[in-house]
């Protein structure tokens, strides 16, 4: 709308007599109004107005102004666009995102997640917390390269990945080895869409806790190394064999056991916990994070704080998310572990060893369905496996009955038929069990399961 000289007495005008006076007052003559509109949809207009200028608004100017509007109306869309994608793509990673992490007696945890800034889009960090066999404790903290949605559904993938193959008692290098393969068939198929952008790559790492042991099974694709703050000496970053990133493939991972000391803290993070306010100077990244971590007796949501607040600026530009967890070792008292010998009266002493325990812990009333599954557990292993027999009981949050032998063959459960004499051992277990499964180790096996507690 054009209007070369402004008449006060218009209909749009002399309706408003507080805009007529103003415009009389500034002195306005000349007017024009230019829609701003992107791909059909109208989201506000334009207005110009002269006064100390005398000349009056002319088909020329209404043209440029029409081009400047149009550019103006592309470029508030594709903010709007923009800011629509990165609100979506927030929420998809928060929802992918643990949301209440669990409680196991073996660690604490604290933990953060902090988005980009919304310039830089959202990325694909993620962390996780696996309760495994034998209170064993899985810690898992990832980053997937690149930012937007094809990143956070890639960490959600990833992510669900991890829980599957922790929940197979995998060590932690062949645990990395099988997501490297996933991400390698993750990026061919969506490379062959032309459409879907493949997957750059991503970084892991992988640590499983042993309480009863005190030790940390640690192993990392491309992930900065984790920290361990001890109670009587500097901040330690494990020597951890880096390994290539998830989806190189063709180099194995390598696992290394560290000794966890009561009292000491462990922190795992993303690398943009390190680059993000040192300009890109990791030995300064490290020192901070070192600081950051000192006095590991401190609580754990303190020792957050200290990291973002140390560590971040307000508006970082890659997203951060770190781990830090206190372990605590489980006391003698609470595992019993016997030598038996290879007969089948081994199993009417594993029976008798195990309600002995069971009265040593005032835990009488489960002595029927523990004596049933050590019987099965220990008959199979004698039966079908070989080399030595062991038997572990660990009381936690649940009562845990493990069998070691030195045999590779993985038993499978299956419904006997009418006339089979045999095939209805790990079938009763399954029954009066909580849960149970097998896990390998480097001489054998250990089949495991779990009992509620009253």
């Amino acid at each position: 709308m054009l209007d070369p000289v402004v008449d006060l007495s218009t209909p749009w005008l002399s309706q408003d007599a507080a805009r007529s006076a103003k415009l009389r007052e500034v002195g306005i003559h000349s007017h024009l109004v230019v829609p701003l509109r992107a791909r059909g949809i109208t989201m506000g207009a334009t207005t110009l107005v002269r006064w100390k200028n005398p000349e009056a608004f002319d088909a020329d100017d209404l043209l440029l102004v029409e081009e400047l509007a149009a550019r103006a109306a592309v470029c508030i869309d594709n903010a709007r666009r923009f800011a629509r994608e990165h609100r979506a793509a927030l929420s998809l990673q928060r929802n992918l995102l643990p949301k209440d992490l669990p409680t196991p007696t073996a660690v604490d945890v604290a933990y953060r997640y902090l988005p980009a800034d919304t310039h830089a889009g959202v990325g694909g960090d993620w962390f996780d917390v696996l309760p495994l066999s034998g209170t064993r404790i899985g810690l898992v903290v990832g980053d997937v390269v690149g930012h937007g949605m094809n990143a956070a559904a890639t960490m959600g993938r990833l992510r669900t990945a991890v829980q599957t193959l922790a929940d197979l008692d995998l060590p932690p290098d062949e645990l990395l080895a099988h997501l490297d393969d996933l991400v390698a068939h993750l990026d061919e198929a969506e490379s062959a869409d032309r459409h879907v952008p493949g997957v750059i790559g991503a970084t892991c790492l992988y640590c499983v806790y042993d309480p009863i042991s005190r030790t940390a099974d640690v192993a990392r694709a491309g992930h900065p190394p984790p920290a361990i703050a001890h109670p009587d000496k500097a901040v330690e970053f494990l020597d951890i064999p880096a390994g290539p990133p998830l989806g190189l493939g063709g180099l194995p991972f390598e696992c290394t056991q560290v000794p966890i000391p009561d009292g000491s803290v462990l922190a795992f993070y993303t690398d943009g916990l390190i680059t993000a306010s040192s300009d890109r100077d990791i030995d300064l990244g490290f020192t901070r994070l070192a600081f950051a971590l000192a006095y590991p007796d401190r609580p754990l949501e303190e020792i957050c704080d200290d990291m973002e607040h140390l560590l971040l600026p307000d508006r970082p530009r890659d997203d951060v998310a770190f781990l830090v967890a206190r372990p605590r070792s489980l006391s003698e008292e609470n595992v019993a572990t016997w030598r038996l010998p290879r007969e089948l009266t081994a199993v009417g002493q594993a029976r008798s060893l195990t309600t002995e325990q069971l009265d040593a812990w005032d835990l009488e009333d489960l002595a029927f369905t523990a004596e049933l599954i050590v019987s099965e557990l220990v008959t199979n292993a004698i039966r079908h496996a070989s080399g030595p027999v062991s038997l572990r009981l660990i009381r936690d949050v649940n009562l845990i009955f493990e069998v070691s032998d030195g045999s590779h063959t993985s038993p499978h459960l299956r419904r006997a038929h009418t006339n089979d004499e045999g095939g209805r051992g790990l079938f009763l277990v399954a029954q009066f069990a909580q849960r149970w499964g097998t896990r390998y180790t480097t001489d054998g096996k250990t089949i495991w399961a779990e009992q509620l507690l009253p």
